[in-house]
């Protein structure tokens, strides 16, 4: 029997996922390190926090 994910209270369906956070310089060192990891293949994200 497949069991069915449940949705939390909020609806949202949670996946498990992992990730990396590299501290930058500076805005034009944040671009080259995106382009970096992205030209060796890996799925990367743009975050300003």
């Amino acid at each position: 029997m497949e069991q069915k994910k449940r949705l939390g209270k909020n609806g949202f369906k949670y996946r498990q996922q992992y990730g990396v956070i590299v501290i930058c310089s500076d805005e034009q060192h944040q671009k080259q390190i995106f382009e970096w990891l992205k030209g060796m293949g890996h799925k990367v994200r743009v975050v300003t926090v």
